[in-house]
Order: C-alpha cells, then structure tokens, then sequence
C-alpha cells in the first residue's frame, strides 16, 4: 500500500460480467456468484469468514444509484474433503442486487481496513467506461469468469484529480486534507468558512511554481486539487469543534450534515469558476463574468465582454460564451437557453469519461465541452479529437478578441 495511489484504497478486486444465471431468480435462488474459486488469491484459503460488505449498485442515472451495508460469508463448501476445495462467497437477498441485469459489470474490491466493496455497475454506461478506467483493464478483456488483480503489484495508479473524481463516485472519499496549512489558514480566516473568492486566491498563493501562463490546463487542476485539500482541512477543524458541542436532537444533527454536503457541492463549482477566471486575467482575455442576458439568464462568462453582448451592431461570430460546472451529468442542458445570440456555446467541466452518447447529444445541440488536457485520459480516442482543453478555448477567445 503506498500513500496517494490506488493501493491505498483496494489492495485487490475480482471482476466479471454477470451471466444470467445469476441475475434471473428463476433460474437460481443460490445467493453466490459463480467461479469464485478465482478470488482465493484475494480472501485467502481460510476457514468461514463473515465480512462486512457494502453493496452499490451504479447507473449514468442518479436515481437508480442506491447501495446497502450487509455481510457476505467466504467459505470452503468441502472444507472437511480431505483433498478438495469448492470456495463459495455467500450474500444475503440486497436490493442492490436485484437491481443487477445480464452482461452488468461486477467488481468485488477488497479494502485495506474498509468493509468489501461490491459495486454493480449497469453495462455500456458512461460510470462503467470510468471504472474499467480507474483500474486499468480494457473492456473487452472482461468475461464473464472472474479474474482477480492485486492492485500494488499491477494496477496501481496515482491519486490525480481525475481518478479522485471517479472514487467518488464509488463512494470513497479520497482528499486527503492538508493540515500543513491548517494554522496559517485560521490565522488569516479564522474559525469560520471564508468567502470562496478570498479562499481560492489564497489556495493559489500556495502554489507559486504553478504558472497558469505556461501551462493553464495543468494549473487549472493543480489549484483545483489544492483548494480541495486545503478546504478539507479547514472542514475537518470546523466540523470536529461543533460536534464536540453536541446537537440539541437528531434533526439539528441532519441539518447540519445536510448543510456540510452541499457546502462542498457549492464551494466546487464556485473554485472552479474563480480558478478559470484567474487564467483569464493572466492570459489577458477580456471577459464578463456572471452578467445577465435575457431572460435574467446568467452565463458563467461571456467574451469579450457584456458591453459588446448587449451592442446589436457587434457581430454575434465574435461572441463566446463559457458555462462552468465542476461535473455536469445532464445539468449541461442548461446552458443551452443562455444568451441566445450565440449559437455556439462551451461548457468547460471536470467530468471524467462522460459517455459517448452524451457528447453526440451535445455536438447535435451545438455545444462544445472543454475538459483540461489531464483528464482527456478518461475519454474514448475518438472523444477526444473532439475535446477542447483549456489552451484550446483560450486561443479561441485569443482570436475573436483581437478582431475587436
């Protein structure tokens, strides 16, 4: 297990597609997958084990994700055979699994101290692309036996912005908050949640050999990145002293879980636009953010400015507008109904691996997605010749602008 790659957080998966045997209650009621025996090399030739487990079932559709925390028993079927083993991994009835189709992916994870991890995931999605990514393996190497990998010794990867992205969507929390800065962070905000503007300039000043000037894809992520840890490590301060005050009842309880929840989602998307704004000033583009256009619509940013939107004589060709979103799924319709006047729209968003399907929707409704170059890895070479990258739509903006 090394800190900060992909071993810190499995040390070893099993995975299959699932035949139908398995996923057809009339056909088995057997409660084990099929060719376990496989996994030995992960869980061991021991006596029964009961392991705790968290099932999650996985879908391009948020709706469908639902997971479960249970137990699932390794066991040697012929344990007292003298001269045989038939290795069988038990689980009870899940709605998890009853969710699960033919041909769906199944990844059994084992966790350094962490409950096993069991994700079904929904064939030919954009999350299944992004698994397959996360670990490595090609799709089409994947059947509908079982082969096991151990993670340190052939599939272990760094924890970049893009493969911390896709944990989570499997439910690991992968920042690990930086308490370096923690004292020089309350000493100049104190116990509180600062603005996210003034929090992300000073994220920023942290870094001062990122250079938004010679590579702003790279420094887009890298301060990204940064923020996360940084704000990871002021939450956990914050959070930690107002529970050792205790909560009068259970609601304020949830109330207050609800409320750190979406002050991360916000804080992201919000850092992310102060981010992409600094490599504007630094490159010199001329941009309005947050100004209103019709409809009281409100794009992220518009180039080059507000002032030659609103001019009816500027020629609607030298206009560009930027939507911002830290992950999009299919939020990124909303841009669609922002200022009219520009048919050509772009959507700048983190997203890894958003699905083939989507992007063919997206390039039919004339909207261009812009992913920094260090995520392009997690998209389908054909995407990808597709794809902006942050240098792409600045020199874009560059062009338009000197026509001015």
């Amino acid at each position: 297990m090394r800190r900060g790659f992909l071993s810190s957080y499995f040390s070893g998966i099993g995975i299959k597609r699932l035949s139908a045997v398995e996923v057809n209650p009339g056909a088995s009621n057997q409660h084990e997958f099929n060719g376990v025996a496989a996994l030995r090399s992960i869980f061991g030739a021991h006596r029964q084990q009961n392991i705790p487990a968290r099932f999650i079932y996985l879908d391009d559709d948020d709706t469908n994700v639902i997971s479960e925390d249970t137990h699932v028993t390794w066991y040697d079927a012929r344990e007292n055979h003298p001269k045989r083993s038939e290795y069988r991994l038990y689980y009870r009835s899940s709605e998890v699994y009853e969710k699960a189709d033919e041909n769906d992916l199944l990844i059994i994870g084992k966790r350094p101290d962490a409950p096993l991890l069991i994700i079904i995931v929904h064939a030919e999605t954009a999350i299944e692309r992004k698994i397959l990514w996360l670990f490595g393996i090609p799709a089409d190497e994947v059947r509908n036996r079982f082969a096991t990998y151990h993670i340190e010794e052939e599939l272990d990867k760094q924890v970049t912005y893009p493969v911390r992205l896709v944990l989570e969507e499997i439910g690991i929390d992968a920042v690990e908050a930086d308490e370096v800065y923690l004292e020089q962070i309350l000493r100049r905000f104190g116990d509180r949640f600062p603005p996210t503007r003034e929090f992300s300039e000073f994220t920023r000043s942290t870094l001062r050999n990122v250079s938004a000037a010679d590579d702003p894809d790279a420094a887009l992520v890298a301060w990204m990145e940064q923020e996360e840890k940084l704000f990871r490590a002021l939450e956990r301060h914050l959070v930690e002293t107002r529970i050792r005050q205790g909560f009068e009842d259970v609601d304020a309880f949830i109330r207050f879980s609800l409320s750190v929840h979406n002050r991360r989602k916000s804080r992201a998307g919000l850092a992310l636009e102060n981010h992409i704004e600094q490599i504007f000033k630094e490159q010199g583009i001329y941009y309005s953010r947050g100004a209103r256009t019709e409809n009281r619509a409100k794009p992220d940013f518009l180039f080059p400015g507000i002032e030659f939107y609103r001019d009816p004589h500027f020629p609607s060709a030298s206009l560009t507008m930027l939507g911002v979103k830290s992950t999009c799924k299919d939020r990124w319709r909303q841009v669609l109904s922002e200022a009219e006047r520009i048919r050509e729209k772009h959507l700048l968003t983190l997203e890894p691996g958003i699905s083939k399907a989507q992007t063919m929707e997206m390039q039919a409704h004339h909207l261009q997605l812009v992913v920094p170059s260090p995520i392009h890895s997690t998209y389908e070479t054909d995407q990808r010749a597709w794809l902006y990258d942050v240098a792409d739509f600045l020199a874009l903006v560059r062009e338009r602008q000197l026509k001015i």
